[in-house]
């Protein structure tokens, strides 16, 4: 795809002209032009999975839309396959629309067929179009899908699930810009997963005011688009005042969903994401310049970072960590890079206009950062992007500094006690080779007949710094099930990020399949617990896509089934992802139940203690012990 952006450049000066002249259905009304009139572009890429939530935004668009000092426009793609539902007063479609966004009725400005929402043309057509269409005092884009961090965002299912990565976003964003003879949108909005992030504000500082996206996964809902009241109520709503009241339209609705715990939205001051570049590139060259010096810290630092679209399966994980958190305890822990740390901080806390987040998500600071913990894991797609010189030249050092560890861990003499809070697994470690190490969990399960492990869980264990060379971690003897009301099923359970002491985060990875078992995918049941008593607080499921690397919620139909995928490891040490059974649940998600079940008594229990340095070596110490 990017070899089509230069060409882009030169041809929409002739091409956006004609259609905007063209004899194509003009705007049913008459274009808001008063003084602080607003034009609210949204584009959505529904031809995936997330066309139902897509059509409810749609209507929420339509419980305002255009009327005085206000315009609302739409491309919305649509497919066949995942909703036939009414929108707006129009039949079902399938291909893209052009639409004027009344109130609670759409006028089609074009039926455009078949359309590539993840060709950057299109979307650089639709900007420079609409704006022609719909001359206003501000201007606000908003781009709706599946959202990757900065791989980019979209995936048209018409289209071999084509997205926009962030270079054709720049490019389509600033092209569709140059047509319309607009310098900036006063407002760029991302309606997805993952997108509120370093690389893609400091891309894209350019081309807006302000950024408004998500750090973590966003529930299928999305934003409340009734937020669009603060411009129809006040003509001379400002970016800020506009901004805000998404943030808290998202924030109000998540609750009322319950999908609250988890969530993170914030908007920034692109035009300040030049400090934070400069700050940040300071900050890295004080690490580069001290690379033998850093690597442990910053690896323990990272593993208790807050992260965002995490998966038991690190193939799966995003490794996006929040920005302003990494570096500030970089900083504290080494104190010749306390002011440089400081100076990221402050340069966030700045651009971060306004935030939110919930009780799993509290530490969210606005902006998170591609920090994968290991090489091995590392995508070589990110060297191309283009404003991550600094930061890739403190990754390069990272890595290299880790590949040079000599000293592999080492960890003995495993102690395993039962107490009141469950059962503890305890190990020292070699004092020369602690130094290096970056995180300790542990891992437990079921001891089989034939003598195979299935794992019930993993979580966060504890490296202490008091000299003594001990790590020890704690299980508290529970099982997660599943239940559909007919069937129960085991899941595998990953424990992390206990962020604030009050919630847990958690990770469930599952498969599905539909009836005929012609389609089948991968699912993560993000959850959040108590700590205390295991009761889950809240659940949602993510469909992740393999091509693209993107998360999404799952809708599927009731009459789908789901199954639990647990961590099987053989007696020879052969480890393998495994379906629990043959039995499996349907997936109608809200009549599904989550249990914590005591494990019986008498149940032969595998604890795993294992401890990582920050290049991924690692070492283990177990035992096997019989629950009383």
């Amino acid at each position: 795809m990017r070899a089509r952006i230069p060409a882009l450049l030169a041809a929409l000066a002739v091409v956006i002209p004609l259609a905007a002249c063209s004899s194509a259905p003009q705007p049913s009304v008459e274009p808001a032009t008063a003084s602080g009139s607003w034009t609210v572009l949204t584009y959505s890429i529904a031809d995936t999975n997330l066309e139902p939530f897509m059509m409810t935004d749609l209507e929420e668009l339509g419980d305002v839309g255009t009327q005085e000092g206000l315009n609302v426009v739409a491309l919305v793609d649509r497919s066949a396959e995942y909703s036939d539902e009414p929108v707006l007063g129009l039949e079902p479609w399938s291909g893209a629309k052009y639409l004027e966004i009344d109130q609670n009725e759409a006028t089609v400005l074009e039926d455009m067929g078949d359309v590539n929402t993840g060709d950057p043309n299109v979307l650089a057509d639709f900007i420079a179009r609409a704006i022609y269409d719909y001359p206003a005092d501000h201007y606000a884009l908003i781009i709706s899908d599946h959202g990757a961090s900065w791989p980019g965002v979209g995936a048209d299912g018409s289209f071999g699930d084509d997205t926009l990565n962030l270079a054709e976003l720049d490019a389509s964003l600033a092209a569709g810009l140059k047509a319309a003879n607009l310098e900036k949108f006063d407002l760029l909005g991302f309606d997805a997963c993952l997108m509120a992030t370093y690389e893609v504000a400091s891309t894209l500082q350019d081309r807006a005011e302000r950024l408004v996206a998500s750090q973590e996964l966003e529930p299928g809902h999305g934003w409340d688009y009734r937020a669009l009241d603060t411009i129809a109520d006040d003509g001379t709503a400002t970016v800020d005042e506009l901004g805000s009241a998404i943030i808290d339209g998202f924030e109000a609705q998540a609750q009322d969903e319950g999908t609250d715990s988890d969530i993170t939205l914030a908007m920034v001051d692109l035009t300040k994401m030049g400090a934070v570049d400069a700050a940040l590139k300071a900050f890295t060259d004080v690490l580069v310049d001290r690379a033998s010096a850093v690597g442990p810290v910053v690896g323990r630092t990272l593993a208790s970072t807050l992260g965002f679209g995490q998966s038991p399966d690190p193939d799966q994980d995003t490794h996006m960590a929040d920005l302003a958190s990494l570096t500030s305890e970089i900083g504290v822990q080494l104190l010749f890079a306390a002011p440089a740390a400081d100076n990221v901080t402050r340069a966030i806390n700045d651009a971060v206009v306004d935030r939110v987040s919930g009780q799993a998500t509290k530490g969210a600071t606005g902006l998170s950062i591609y920090f994968p913990p290991t090489v091995e894991y590392f995508d070589q797609d990110y060297r191309d992007l283009p404003n991550v010189g600094g930061w890739m030249d403190f990754l390069t050092a990272y890595y290299a500094q880790g590949a040079d560890i000599t000293q592999q861990p080492d960890i003995s003499d495993a102690d395993i006690t039962f107490g009141p809070d469950g059962v503890t697994i305890t190990g020292s470690f070699d004092i020369a080779t602690g130094n290096n190490l970056s995180e300790a969990y542990i891992r437990y399960g079921v001891v089989e007949d034939d003598g195979s492990i299935t794992f019930l869980g993993e979580q966060d264990a504890t490296l202490f710094d008091d000299g003594t060379g001990t790590a020890s971690g704690t299980y508290g003897l529970t099982s997660l099930e599943l239940s559909d009301g007919t069937d129960t099923v085991s899941a595998y359970l990953s424990l992390f990020g206990n962020t604030g002491g009050d919630v847990v985060t958690a990770e469930i990875p599952l498969a599905y399949y539909s009836p005929d078992g012609s389609t089948t995918g991968d699912l993560v049941l993000s959850a959040t617990l108590d700590p205390e008593t295991g009761e889950i607080l809240s659940a949602t499921y993510f469909e992740y896509d393999q091509e693209t690397g993107t998360y999404g919620e799952f809708t599927p139909e009731p009459d789908w089934i789901i199954v639990p995928i647990v961590l099987n490891v053989l007696d020879d040490g052969t480890e393998e992802w495994l379906l629990t059974s043959d039995v499996g649940l349907y997936a109608d998600t809200a009549g599904l139940s989550y249990d914590s079940v005591p494990l019986p008594s008498g149940t032969s229990l595998y604890l795993e203690l294992v401890v990582v340095d920050f290049g991924g070596n690692y070492d283990s110490v177990s035992g096997t012990v019989t629950v009383p």
